[in-house]
C-alpha cells in the first residue's frame, strides 16, 4: 500500500515537472527571441540592417550571445558580499519565471488557475525589488549601488500605480482571477470603456520593467550599466534573462486584462484541432512587446526628479480620481457584478 502511493506521488511529481518544463521552456524561447526582434525593430527604426550573419536573418543571434557570456569570466569584486551577489540575479530571474505559473493560455490551460492570481501577480513584482536592491549593495560599487536605488524608488512608485490601474478592473469584473476577467471581456475589451485606465498603466509597466523613457538606473551615460554594472558572465545572463522575461509576462498580463486575453471576435467557427486560443494570446502579447521597442526607439530618457514628479504629482491624483469614478459609475447605474 506504502509503495502504491509513493509511485503515485513520484509520478504526479513527474507529471508537475513536464507541465512546468512545457510552459518554463516556450518562455525561456520566447525571451531569447525577444532580444533579437528588438534589436531587428531598433535597426529598422534607425535604418540600418541590425544582426544578420549568424543563422538564416541573424535568427541564432541570442544563442550566439548567450554563449559568449556564459564563456566569460566570472569577476567578483573583492570587497563585495559574495553571498548576496550570487543570489540577486538568481532571484530576480527565478521572481520573474513564477509569474507564468498562473497565465492562462486558453480555457482551461494554466498551470494553476488560482483564485488570487492577480494579487499573486502584484506580491511577485514586488518581491523583484529585492533582486535589485541586494544586486547594487552586495557589489560595494558606488555606480551600482546608486543605479539599485533609483531603481527601487522608480519601481516601488509605479508599482502605485500600477496596482491603481489593476484595481479598476478588479472593481470592473468582481473578481482576482485571470480567467474570470477573460471571461468578462467577451462582450466588450475593458480597453474601450477604460481606455484612460489603460494609458496610464501602460506607462506604469514601462517604468516597472525599467524601459525607455524610464530606464533612469541602467542611464549609461551616468552610471555605466546601472545595479548590474558589476555583474559578468552567467549571472549578467540572468538578470538579462529576467529583464526580458518580466516584459514578455507583463505584454502577456496587459493583453489579459485590457484586450480579453485568449479570446476574438468570433469571425469563424474553429473547427480544426489546432487550439487557436494560446496563438492569439501569443499574437497580442507580441503587439505589446512590439510598442515596448517603439517606445525604446523613440522616445529620450527622462531626468529622474521628473520621473518621479511625474508619478507622484500627476499619474497618482489620475489614478485616484479612476478609482473612485470608475465603482461610482457601476453603483449609479446598478451594473456592479458584486
Amino acid at each position: 500500500m506504502i509503495n502504491n502511493n509513493l509511485t503515485l506521488t513520484i509520478i504526479n511529481l513527474l507529471i508537475n515537472l513536464i507541465d512546468v518544463l512545457l510552459v518554463l521552456l516556450p518562455v525561456l524561447l520566447s525571451v531569447a527571441f525577444m532580444t533579437i526582434i528588438e534589436r531587428k525593430q531598433l535597426a529598422a527604426h534607425q535604418r540600418r540592417v541590425g544582426p544578420n550573419t549568424t543563422g538564416y536573418y541573424g535568427i541564432l543571434q541570442p544563442f550566439a550571445d548567450a554563449l559568449k557570456l556564459i564563456l566569460k569570466e566570472t569577476v567578483i569584486p573583492s570587497q563585495s558580499n559574495k553571498v548576496l551577489f550570487y543570489l540577486a540575479p538568481i532571484s530576480t530571474l527565478i521572481f520573474s519565471l513564477l509569474g507564468w505559473g498562473i497565465i492562462p493560455f486558453g480555457e482551461g490551460l494554466t498551470l494553476s488557475d488560482f483564485s488570487l492570481g492577480i494579487l499573486y501577480t502584484l506580491a511577485l513584482s514586488s518581491l523583484g525589488v529585492y533582486g535589485i536592491l541586494f544586486a547594487g549593495w552586495s557589489a560595494n560599487s558606488k555606480y551600482a549601488f546608486l543605479g539599485s536605488l533609483r531603481s527601487t524608488a522608480a519601481m516601488i512608485s509605479y508599482e502605485l500605480i500600477l496596482s491603481s490601474a489593476i484595481l479598476i478592473v478588479i472593481l470592473l469584473t468582481g473578481s482576482f482571477n485571470f480567467t474570470t476577467i477573460i471571461e468578462s471581456q467577451q462582450a466588450v475589451w475593458f480597453v474601450v470603456p477604460l481606455l484612460p485606465v489603460f494609458i496610464f498603466y501602460f506607462i506604469s509597466i514601462l517604468a516597472e520593467t525599467s524601459r525607455t523613457p524610464f530606464d533612469l538606473q541602467e542611464a549609461e551615460s551616468e552610471l555605466v550599466a546601472g545595479f548590474f554594472t558589476e555583474h559578468s558572465s552567467i549571472i549578467f545572463v540572468f538578470f538579462f534573462l529576467a529583464e526580458y522575461s518580466s516584459i514578455v509576462l507583463f505584454s502577456c498580463i496587459t493583453a489579459i486584462l485590457f484586450f480579453g486575453g485568449y479570446n476574438a471576435p468570433e469571425l469563424f467557427i474553429n473547427e480544426s484541432v489546432i487550439n487557436l486560443q494560446s496563438i492569439i494570446l501569443g499574437l497580442k502579447t507580441c503587439i505589446f512587446c512590439f510598442l515596448f521597442v517603439w517606445f525604446r526607439a523613440t522616445l529620450p530618457r527622462l531626468r529622474y526628479d521628473q520621473l518621479i514628479e511625474f508619478c507622484w504629482l500627476n499619474l497618482l491624483p489620475v489614478a485616484v480620481a479612476f478609482i473612485i469614478l470608475v465603482p461610482s459609475i457601476l453603483v449609479a447605474f446598478d451594473i456592479a457584478p458584486y
